[in-house]
C-alpha cells in the first residue's frame, strides 16, 4: 500500500466515523472511491486525498440532507456552471461571505475544470473574497437535491430538475479566457445578484471587507 492509500483509506475512516448512523458505510466508501478516481486524473497526487475527502464529505452532508436524516437549519443554495472554475465559484463565496452562518452555500460544475481560473482568483482577491481553499467539484445528484435554490450560469439542462425545488438561471458572461477589466465586471454583476438573491432570502448582508478579515 502507498502512503497515499494509507492516507485516503484514513480520510475513509474518518468520514466513516463522522457519519456513523446516518449514512452507511458503503456508501461513504463508494463515495470516497469516486472522489479519488475524478481527482486521480488531475494528476495532482499531493492533494488527492484532501480534495476526495472534501468532495466525499460534501456529497455524503448532501444526501443526509435530502433524505431528511439530517435537518437543514439555514437555506441551502446551489450555484453550477460548466467548469466550477470561474461564475460558481465566485458567487458561492460572495455568498458564503456574504450571507454568513444565515446561508449554507455549495458549488459544482457539469463538466468540472482542474483547477480555477488564475485571473478569478486575482479580480476575487482584489476585494477581500478569498478562493484560496476552493477546487472545482463534480455535480451530482445529492447536492441538487439537498438544495432549497439551484442557480445555473450557462451549463445548459446538465442539473437534475427535482419538483419542489426553486431554479434560477444567470445569464452572466464566462469569465474564461478574458482579460482582468473583463473579468471584474462579470464579478460586480455577480456581486449584485447575490445581493438581491439574499435579499430576496431574507438574509441580512454582511460587510464584505470585514467578513472577509473575519
Amino acid at each position: 500500500m502507498t502512503n497515499q492509500d494509507t492516507r485516503l483509506a484514513h480520510e475513509a475512516e474518518l468520514l466513516a466515523e463522522e457519519f456513523a448512523g446516518l449514512v452507511s458505510r458503503e456508501t461513504v466508501l463508494r463515495f470516497m472511491e469516486q472522489a479519488t478516481a475524478h481527482f486521480a486524473q488531475a494528476r495532482i497526487d499531493t492533494y488527492v486525498p484532501l480534495f476526495a475527502r472534501r468532495t466525499a464529505r460534501e456529497r455524503l452532508q448532501a444526501l443526509a440532507q435530502a433524505s431528511g436524516t439530517v435537518a437543514k437549519e439555514v437555506p441551502e443554495i446551489l450555484f453550477v456552471c460548466v467548469h466550477n472554475a470561474g461564475r460558481s465559484q465566485m458567487a458561492a463565496v460572495m455568498t458564503a461571505t456574504l450571507g454568513g452562518d444565515r446561508v449554507h452555500v455549495r458549488s459544482a460544475g457539469s463538466a468540472p475544470a482542474w483547477e480555477i481560473n488564475p485571473v478569478v482568483r486575482e479580480a476575487m482577491s482584489e476585494t477581500g473574497f478569498t478562493l484560496d481553499q476552493e477546487f472545482p467539484k463534480p455535480l451530482t445528484d445529492e447536492l441538487v437535491e439537498a438544495a432549497d435554490v439551484v442557480i445555473t450560469m450557462g451549463c445548459g439542462d446538465a442539473c437534475t430538475i427535482y419538483p419542489g425545488k426553486r431554479y434560477l438561471d444567470w445569464e452572466v458572461a464566462d469569465p474564461a479566457g478574458q482579460h482582468l477589466e473583463v473579468v471584474r465586471a462579470i464579478r460586480e454583476d455577480i456581486r449584485g445578484r447575490v445581493t438581491r438573491l439574499l435579499d430576496d432570502l431574507g438574509v441580512p448582508v454582511r460587510d464584505s471587507a470585514a467578513s472577509a478579515r473575519s
